[in-house]
């Protein structure tokens, strides 16, 4: 291990030994030595550090580091340093003794003298160590320490002169400039001949833009000029306002209260009263509100050991023929269908209820009907699982036989589930038409769509549901003809729309299918039916066509659940099974699951209607053509 010396300013002190030379500077005196020392004799190599210490003026000054300095940083020329010494506050042989010193590690680690944590700044030290090589250089060539002031070369404002021999050489050469001299012509040759694959690239741009901007408006002028219109003159056929019961559930009132309780054919589960609770007029507005059964006869007697009939059942008045049918040649009333319309037994060990529900169906099949022409109905969907309301059309006459041959028109049908029905909730609305060859098949699959709002219920507020029927296309749309529920174009007979199978099960055995329709026209059975007889009168031929009319009338209503597959099966935690024994039963008994869901107030329980229906036009006979 090296000496330790001590790097703090000592006082002198009188020295007693004898000198030989009396030439030596006396500020050079002898260095103690320390507990650590091995040797009382100074190297003459190493420099005096205690003597350049004691040639600093501040001693609290912080030291010089003896850490070689960092190869990224080079020392500033004179002109460009902003960093200057006193003159009587550092010399050069300070300088160089300071670059030229290197404390050991112990001396920073508390051995023999205290170790300095702070450090000069980046400037600082590259000065000291230009002037330190500066001294050097001096000391080499003239063997003569620097001056005591801190000069150098005879500057006495502490910098060194940047033309110094010794001095170091910057690491990194500055970079060659590629800068063109002033006035020298910069060569363009792509600018004598332009590349053509630059003017494609350019040009194709613009074309595909022009392309897509006339094959756009070349689509919106065909699809505009495609909407089918209906362009005749309407003749008013009703418009109800709404102004008093009397005029619309009178004798010779709009609208006519079926009375039922045999579900209509779809299995539903409520029961249509002549009620005034299930259906009145209010505030210019038609009301259709379900009610519970169990409110006017309690639900031990809707559940067991009650027989319920009815009142104002009108059996006989909607049913063909007044409820007559022909069976084996012989006409007879049908009772069977007579008390399952008009009265119900609650059994518990049979598992029969009465219907737990009560509602209403209104129709104008007494006082307004249409072939071809528009409806508009504006009204607002009910809320409440389970419920199904209704606006829709049935034919006056079935021409072409019973349900679905002579034809349905459903302007709107919906859900009152929640949005979150994963089947399609109160946010949809569907159109669709009904019509097959015979009643076990319905096409109606091919000729149904719907609407929906993503984020509202068509309960929270009133829209427009309108119907457009002429002899070449039906549609039906809501608010607008952009919301199109259905658009149905008659472009082709029904029969072969359908895709019918040639053979059917009657029954009891496989018949041939036949075409109910086949002297129609492309739009019936939602024309009208034709008998067409031919007759030759020498070359001319007289044809004769008898026009059956098939007058659609209007029906409102809510119903409440179904078994023909409305609800489907695992869907919104269906309390019902389509196939099971009894589901009215099943239905009823889980009434706490599904009441709650119904609003209490009735603005938001009910169908609320407004209704206007116009005319196209409604003629009946004969016509010829040649």
């Amino acid at each position: 291990m090296s000496d330790t010396t001590t790097s703090s300013v000592r006082e002198k002190e009188p020295t007693t030994s004898s000198s030989s030379s009396t030439s030596s500077p006396s500020h050079t005196t002898t260095r103690p030595v320390t507990a650590h020392s091995t040797s009382t004799t100074t190297d003459s190599t190493r420099p005096n550090t205690a003597a350049s210490a004691s040639a600093s003026s501040d001693p609290f000054a912080s030291p010089h580091s003896s850490r070689a300095p960092s190869i990224h940083h080079q020392p500033p020329s004179p002109s460009s340093s902003k960093v200057s010494f006193p003159d009587s506050t550092f010399s050069a042989t300070a300088a160089a003794a300071a670059v030229a010193s290197r404390r050991s590690i112990l001396s920073q680690s508390g051995f023999a003298t205290p170790a300095f944590s702070s450090a000069v700044s980046s400037a600082s030290r590259l000065s000291a160590i230009h002037l330190a090589n500066s001294a050097n250089h001096h000391h080499n060539n003239n063997n003569a320490n620097a001056n005591s002031n801190g000069t150098a070369n005879g500057n006495g404002n502490g910098t060194a002169n940047a033309h110094t021999p010794g001095a170091p050489k910057p690491k990194f050469p500055r970079m060659k400039s590629h800068m063109l001299p002033e006035g020298t012509e910069v060569s363009k040759p792509w600018a004598a001949k332009k590349n053509p694959r630059a003017v494609f690239s350019y040009w194709i741009v613009y074309f595909i833009i022009f392309i897509g901007l006339a094959g756009g408006a070349v689509q919106c002028y065909f699809t505009w000029k495609n909407v089918a219109l209906d362009t005749a003159p309407l003749c008013l056929v009703l418009e109800e306002n709404f102004d008093s019961e009397e005029g619309v559930f009178g004798e010779n009132g709009t609208f006519f209260r079926e009375v039922n309780m045999d579900g209509f054919g779809n299995g539903e589960f409520e029961m249509t009263t002549s009620s005034r609770n299930n259906s009145f007029v209010q505030n210019g507005n038609l009301y259709i509100v379900p009610t519970l059964t169990s409110d006017n006869i309690g639900m031990d007697a809707v559940m067991d050991g009650t027989v319920y009939n009815i009142t104002d059942c009108t059996f006989n008045l909607t049913r063909p023929d007044n409820g007559f049918v022909t069976l084996d040649g012989v006409r007879q009333f049908d009772w069977a269908s007579y008390y399952r319309s008009c009265s119900a037994v609650s059994n518990r060990t049979a598992g029969t209820v009465i219907n737990p529900v009560q509602s209403a169906r209104l129709t104008t099949q007494r006082s307004a009907s249409i072939k071809f022409g528009r409806v508009e109905i504006r009204a607002k969907m009910p809320n409440g699982d389970w419920l199904w309301p209704a606006i829709w059309m049935l034919p006056r006459d079935n021409v072409y036989g019973p349900w679905p041959l002579s034809g349905e028109i459903d302007i709107v049908e919906s859900r009152g589930n929640g949005i979150r029905y994963t089947a399609h909730g109160s946010n949809f609305v569907q159109g669709a038409l009904n019509w097959g060859p015979a009643q076990n098949l319905n096409g109606a699959s091919k000729s149904y769509s719907w609407w929906t709002d993503k984020r509202k219920s068509f309960a929270a507020d009133f829209h427009t549901y309108v119907l457009e029927w002429t002899p070449t296309f039906l549609r039906i749309s809501v608010d607008t003809r952009l919301h199109t529920l259905l658009d149905m174009r008659f472009n082709e007979p029904f029969f072969k729309r359908g895709q019918f199978p040639d053979v059917i099960n009657n029954g009891s055995s496989l018949v041939a299918l036949e075409n109910p329709w086949i002297n129609g026209t492309n739009a019936t059975p939602f024309d009208q039916g034709a008998s067409v007889l031919g007759l030759y009168l020498g070359r001319v031929k007289l044809t004769l066509t008898s026009l059956y009319i098939t007058e659609f009338y209007l029906i409102l209503n809510v119903g409440v659940g179904s078994t023909n597959g409305w609800f489907p099966e695992g869907q919104g935690n269906k309390p019902w099974l389509d196939r099971a024994q009894n589901p009215p039963h099943d239905f009823a008994a889980s009434l706490a699951q599904w009441y709650p869901t119904w609003p209490s107030n009735v603005e938001d329980r009910a169908m609320v209607v407004y209704v206007h229906i116009s005319h196209l036009y409604d003629f009946c006979g004969f016509f010829f053509a040649y």
